[in-house]
């Protein structure tokens, strides 16, 4: 009985079990079948229904000249900075030798030259530059050839080559930060299918044909370290792809010509004209193919711009719509209280730099007040146009920055307090001094440990400290952090309030 009972339990077990697996496959089945029905595959859309989309604006359509104005003054505002970018390159492209002109290197494209000092206090072609590191500049045309990079041994010295595309992104790492080892590395454009030469250390693709090589290596402030960084200058270098055959070559920059910069002064070099813009933004933005979800800002812009080539008022119209943008919308941006993230005692900073994507009223605001920013993980940037009680910071008045003992920007690279005038350029004073930081070796801290600057226009007892400040006229201050620790980056560091003094 005992053995009947138990075989009779294994076949209705094994009966019961089939049932149970073909019952969940049955509902598996079943399952699939409705996850298909709420998900079916989509279905190529009718001929009929695809002539009845267009790409983006008929042209037959007749607009009205309002609309095409409030189409120009934002188009004229996202590209306001590829436009600058573009004609940056237009210029450089008049360039057939290496030359200094004035404070600065002029090159042909695709092209590096080395400053072999500071950048000079009367440049103008670039607002909010820095006397911290030795500068260079190579104008990027990828669509006449590919470029190679050539990295020195820095050894120690701090050191980034900032390589930024049409939109003012960064599109290659290369520096003290991201282990970058000497060579060479290659710049190519979107499209390049050419063979990558024996040699290349990396290859960095640009999705615009368009930008700028902005070398950078830190320099301390003593006769010592000029001298020490000649030969590693002369080593940073690029060049076309057909010239490289392997071996480091090397260039005496002090030899250039030198030529009186005749713009040296007043504001940054007008590279934006908005009478001439609505001329310059078909060739900028053909050189920057659109992002995603952008396809659809292109299609309007050009649209009305091929609407305003056959109607002369129209374009007179828009160029009054770019001309009041530029006035009511990007000025007003030159001022670093205007935009950024609001941090403790006015400061305020980016954490998306030279990465704005489709941010675009960030990269505006930085194109206009400092363009070529280097991105976060090289630099971290803080701004100040107003002091701890809201005033703002005037040569009228004196400002102390004290830094609590330990508590200088948290950095692997160095540090630096700038200070700038309206226009964001150095301010000429009696000891040719526009920043301290890292790169100064006479700091005196004071007995507890604290570092205290002191910004005015007179000179204070401890001369050391001093950052002199325009008499009686406005001024703005710039904290930059270069290869900043991760308390610089989230926030937890934040910089110390400007005072003003009693």
């Amino acid at each position: 009985m005992t053995i009947t009972k138990a075989r009779t339990t294994d076949r209705r077990d094994v009966l019961l079990g089939g049932l149970t697996l073909a019952a969940m496959s049955m509902l598996d089945a079943r399952l699939s079948v409705t996850a298909a029905e709420r998900n079916p595959e989509p279905l190529p859309p009718s001929p009929e229904w695809q002539r009845a989309l267009l790409s983006g604006p008929d042209p037959a359509m007749k607009i009205t000249e309002e609309y095409a104005q409030h189409v120009m003054r934002d188009a004229y505002f996202w590209a306001w900075p590829l436009i600058n970018m573009y004609n940056r390159r237009l210029a450089f492209s008049q360039m057939k030798e290496m030359r200094y002109v004035g404070a600065l290197p002029q090159v042909p494209l695709n092209r590096l030259a080395m400053l072999t000092d500071y950048i000079a206090p009367d440049q103008r072609h670039t607002a909010c530059p820095n006397q911290d590191v030795v500068y260079g500049v190579g104008p990027l045309a990828l669509d006449l050839s590919p470029v190679v990079i050539q990295v020195p041994d820095f050894g120690d010295r701090f050191w980034v080559y900032q390589i930024v595309d049409l939109r003012t992104d960064s599109f290659a790492n290369i520096g003290k930060m991201y282990g970058s080892t000497p060579g060479f590395y290659l710049l190519v454009e979107r499209d390049w299918k050419g063979k990558v030469p024996k040699g290349i250390t990396q290859v960095f693709r640009s999705s615009t044909n368009s930008g700028i090589a902005g070398p950078r290596a830190f320099m301390d402030d003593t006769s010592e370290d000029r001298k020490a960084i000649q030969p590693v200058l002369r080593q940073m270098m690029m060049y076309p792809l057909d010239e490289f055959d392997g071996t480091m070559k090397s260039t005496d920059w002090s030899t250039l010509p030198k030529l009186p910069d005749p713009s040296a002064s007043g504001g940054e070099t007008r590279w934006v004209v908005p009478e001439r813009a609505i001329d310059q933004i078909e060739p900028a933005l053909a050189d920057a193919p659109p992002l995603p979800g952008e396809e659809a800002r292109y299609a309007q812009v050009l649209a009305v711009i091929e609407a305003s080539k056959r109607d002369p008022k129209l374009k007179a119209r828009l160029i009054e719509a770019a001309v009041d943008c530029e006035r009511r919308l990007v000025d007003p941006l030159l001022q670093f209280r205007n935009y950024g993230e609001p941090l403790p005692n006015h400061w305020s900073t980016i954490s998306n730099g030279a990465a704005f994507g489709t941010d675009y009223f960030t990269r505006t605001a930085v194109a206009r007040s400092n363009i070529l920013v280097n991105e976060s993980i090289q630099a971290k940037y803080f701004y100040q146009d107003l002091g701890a009680d809201g005033g703002r910071l005037n040569g009228a008045n004196r400002y102390t920055v004290t830094f609590d003992k330990g508590q200088t920007p948290p950095v692997n690279g160095f540090w630096s307090l700038t200070l700038y005038d309206s226009d964001h350029f150095f301010v000429p004073n009696e000891i040719n001094r526009y920043s301290l930081g890292t790169k100064n070796k006479t700091l005196k801290a004071a007995p507890d440990g604290s570092l205290t600057l002191r910004v005015q226009p007179d000179p204070p007892p401890e001369r050391e400290n001093w950052l002199p400040a325009p008499k009686g006229a406005d001024f703005s201050l710039f904290l930059r952090a270069y290869w900043p620790k991760t308390a610089t980056l989230d926030g937890t560091w934040t910089p110390p309030a400007v005072r003003k003094m009693g």
